[in-house]
């Protein structure tokens, strides 16, 4: 077998809508909605400085299947750039891009692949005096629901090079993602092949290390549950078949999730130098990009009542973003959760022998027991079934997710029914 090297990226989803960012800034607005084309800029100067041999693109190239023409022609133009530095493409359809959406009749460029969705395609793969390199197997989605096992189609070629597979897929059965071609781990396995190029899930993640088995993520972050860098792997195969991954970020846009304690703080002014500080060690972390962080707010402190007074959260955050708004590059405050609480001791109000004691002891006693949290959060939100925005969001609730509401509520409750409470509620 010879040595190669390939770049594996998948989850372009280019010119995504960024749902929720209609009321940004229009300049801030534009480089959010720009970031998906300069993620893919970043992708072709990287495989061409790499002098990779071939690019793996595994699934959802786009975002909808009703492709919009402005990201079908720049990527058509981003496969030219690689196509003039003798790099191919190979490109299966996934899930927001099956075959069955609607496409422009554009022109490619020789040594770009689209994997067809009828069956399982090989590719044989030559690179002047080198000789045969590869193989690569591939299928694309029919259309955007597919629900076959897709990896019992693949078998490993015959020929005594480097096997690779493209496919968008959910293994073992990833909560996070619909549940699309699903398969096993070990059907992948089975298949005979030395590295298995996946897409679908945005998280990179390597499945098992020889044979390679890669989600290499999605290619920018595209809201506050994709955190982190966001990119593509440069894989080298060696001539055991052993492959040698190498991440490189290039999301233009980062996303953060910060949590911050509140602890000690007494006025506004410190929250706000706070929340300063780690927006700067945000900036820094970004790292040249743009980068969008959700605050959250934690811990007990005087601060809680004056969170409560008025808008003074909702000013806050405006002021934290008016001075990003021509920032050479941003760090825009998507949000400020506030889970803070007042300084009261609940280890002491727990013990005393009143209303809100038995309160806490009764939601402490939840907290323990799963299958009294669960009756009592289903008696609790019944009502609440019945309103039109909880139509189709009938699924029952994490218990995590659970115990963090019921955590809210007694905050609340604790703080409504004590004196301090009572007075700055």
């Amino acid at each position: 077998m010879k040595r190669l090297r390939f770049m594996h990226a998948a989850d372009l989803h280019l010119d995504s809508p960024f749902k929720g960012m209609s009321a940004l800034p229009e300049r801030v607005r534009e480089r959010i909605r720009e970031s998906t084309f300069e993620a893919l800029k970043e992708l072709v100067g990287l495989a061409i400085r790499e002098q990779v041999d071939f690019v793996l693109i595994s699934g959802d190239v786009y975002d909808i299947s009703d492709r919009s023409l402005r990201a079908q022609i720049r990527f058509q133009k981003a496969l030219e750039q690689l196509a003039e530095h003798g790099i191919s493409t190979y490109v299966i359809h996934g899930n927001h891009d099956p075959e069955d959406g609607r496409a422009a009749k554009l022109v490619w460029p020789a040594g770009v692949h689209f994997f067809a969705c009828d069956r399982v395609e090989t590719i044989t793969v030559e690179k002047g005096n080198r000789g045969k390199i590869a193989q690569i197997h591939g299928i694309s989605y029919r259309n955007a629901a597919v629900t076959d096992n897709l990896a019992l189609q693949f078998r490993q070629g015959q020929e005594a090079v480097c096997q690779i597979a493209l496919l968008h897929t959910n293994v073992d059965g990833d909560p996070g993602h619909d549940n699309y071609a699903p398969c096993r781990k070990q059907d992948l396995l089975d298949a005979g092949m030395h590295y298995w190029a996946l897409g679908h899930v945005h998280t990179r993640n390597v499945l098992h290390e020889h044979p390679a088995i890669v989600y290499p993520g999605n290619l920018q972050g595209r809201s506050i549950r994709e955190i982190g860098a966001r990119g593509c792997y440069i894989v080298e195969m060696s001539e055991d078949g052993r492959a040698e991954l190498t991440f490189h970020a290039l999301d233009r846009v980062r996303w953060f999730h910060e949590r911050l304690s509140v602890s000690g703080l007494q006025s506004e002014q410190e929250l706000k130098d706070l929340l300063g500080e780690r927006l700067e060690r945000v900036r820094s972390e970004a790292d040249g990009r743009d980068a969008v962080v959700r605050f959250v707010l934690e811990g007990r402190s005087a601060v809680h009542s004056l969170l409560r007074k008025g808008r003074a959260l909702q000013e806050l955050t405006a002021e934290l973003r008016l001075s990003e708004e021509e920032s050479s590059r941003f760090v825009w405050v998507e949000t400020i959760e506030d889970r803070t609480a007042s300084e009261l001791d609940l280890g002491a109000l727990l013990q005393e022998s009143s209303f809100l004691g038995d309160l806490l002891r009764y939601s402490a006693a939840l907290q323990a027991d799963e299958a009294a949290l669960n009756g009592f959060a289903s008696e609790a939100l019944a009502a609440l079934q019945s309103l039109p925005q909880a139509a189709g969001n009938g699924a029952v609730m994490e218990p995590e997710r659970l115990r963090e509401l019921l955590r809210a509520a007694e905050e609340l409750a604790a703080d409504l029914l004590s004196a301090d409470g009572g007075e700055s509620g």
